[in-house]
């Protein structure tokens, strides 16, 4: 076997995200081969395009037989988006796999001995979606102007998407008038070679709770928007929802990421709400919230179950977003402490936890490695919920060093929980439970949940 060479190649199973693998026999014993963007019992075409001793890689140039358990996908632009990874499987095979691909990483990683509470299906299986990021450009070089999502594989392809199924009607009808203003006022999308160009992103988020729909127009400073016009196109939607904000923000950065140099509001605020376990949250422009908020209601439920009923116990949120977990956790505790990086964030988290009458949440902004050592109180349990990459590595043992009873670890990506779990198991912790929940369906991602207990000597 040599790069370039071509095979038939059965899938046999899944490594998440979007890839895929099967093995190909050869003289010298069998050789495991991975793909992007298969599914188990499928028959593709492979071209080799990567041979190490660590690892083989293909490309698939063709499907030759669908899987047994494949079956039509909703959405008209699955395959091409890269919105979705398994809309052409079975909701219940979903499941099945992302739970089988956890537990396969805790054995790899010598986590064993723990009770597996399963995964957690979400209650919306489509239009489930609460923010979608859309970017401008288009399908082929010098095409026509389009607005959606990136080509499957494509740095630079946009495909349409106005008619995604993980998301409500809204924003497709948003999306839609977005595009047809623009077509109409002949604006460029920024090009990501030469840096030239207005049109960046639409980025668009809906209360499911509450209907609240705030819309955030990402340009650079390369061009002229007419505020009134660009605003009344929207305001004059026929929407399920009500549009409480519209933004222009200006973006003059290189990287192909949403960010603010300056943010100004065309309409109404630059926040919406939305409720979660009867709780009330506002959400800001750039704050993190779950993109699922019923799937984010079953998630807290199991964390809340695994703290269990700790009235007289400190807690300490670490990596605490606008507090969702810290407020959901403070009927069951005594203080809760949580520690922010994103100071929009603390301070959403402060004024929801004053309007949710809370009044043993203290919130604090700064990194989680330099903030936590300078907390008040001793932890008596510490729920952890960090971004996709996992606790800094600096930043593990000091954690550690609180030496809680009870660490919660919420987690987005599997191979980073998997990565960090031997560090409490070397410093004293039983990893008593497991639950994935999923908040991602048709998608690679899922989250999970780990209740850990120090060993008492």
């Amino acid at each position: 076997m040599k790069k370039g060479d071509i095979y038939p190649l059965t899938i046999q199973g899944i490594d998440f995200p979007g890839k895929a693998w099967g093995i190909i026999e050869e003289e010298s014993g069998p050789k495991k081969v991975t793909v992007k963007n298969c599914v188990p019992g499928q028959v593709v075409q492979v071209r080799i395009t990567k041979k190490r001793s660590s690892k083989i890689e293909g490309q698939v140039l063709e499907i030759l037989s669908p899987s047994p358990e494949e079956i039509p996908a909703e959405c008209p632009a699955f395959g091409r988006c890269g919105g979705c990874t398994y809309q052409n499987l079975p909701y219940e095979k979903q499941l099945s796999l992302k739970l089988d691909y956890v537990l396969g990483l805790m054995d790899k990683a010598g986590i064993t001995g723990f009770a597996c509470d399963g995964i957690i299906p979400s209650p919306e299986v489509f239009e489930y979606r609460n923010k979608m990021e859309y970017s401008f450009g288009d399908a082929e070089k010098d095409g026509p102007l389009l607005l959606g999502l990136h080509e499957r594989g494509s740095f630079y392809n946009i495909v349409k998407t106005d008619d995604c199924r993980l998301t409500d009607a809204d924003f497709g009808a948003i999306q839609q008038a977005v595009l047809a203003y623009f077509e109409k006022t002949g604006d460029t999308y920024f090009h990501k070679r030469s840096h030239q160009g207005f049109l960046r992103h639409l980025v668009l988020r809906k209360g499911k709770q509450t209907g609240e729909i705030l819309i955030n127009l990402v340009t650079t400073s390369q061009g002229t928007l007419d505020t009134a016009a660009f605003t009344k196109a929207l305001l004059d939607l026929k929407l399920s929802g009500t549009i409480t904000g519209i933004l222009h923000t200006t973006n003059d950065g290189v990287a192909d990421v949403v960010k603010s140099d300056k943010t100004d509001i065309l309409y109404g605020t630059d926040r919406i709400h939305d409720v979660i376990l009867g709780l009330t949250f506002e959400i800001s422009a750039f704050s993190f919230f779950q993109t699922n908020t019923l799937g984010a209601e079953k998630l807290y439920n199991v964390v809340r179950d695994y703290v269990g009923d700790t009235k007289d116990k400190n807690i300490f949120d670490l990596y605490c977003g606008t507090g969702t977990i810290a407020q959901v956790l403070s009927p069951v505790a005594r203080q809760v402490f949580g520690i922010e990086l994103v100071a929009e964030a603390v301070e959403a988290a402060r004024a929801n936890a004053a309007a949710n009458g809370l009044t043993n949440c203290q919130f604090i902004a700064g990194d989680v490695m330099e903030k936590v050592a300078a907390l008040p109180d001793h932890p008596d349990i510490i729920i952890l919920d960090p971004p996709r990459d996992g606790i800094h590595p600096k930043a593990i043992f000091k954690i550690i060093d609180f030496k809680p009873d009870t660490f919660v670890y919420v987690s987005c990506k599997a191979t980073s929980l998997a990565r960090d779990l031997p560090f409490f198991k070397e410093a004293g912790y039983k990893i008593e439970r497991l639950c994935c929940v999923d908040l991602f369906p048709h998608g690679g991602h899922v989250e999970s949940v780990v209740l850990m207990s120090k060993v008492k000597p």
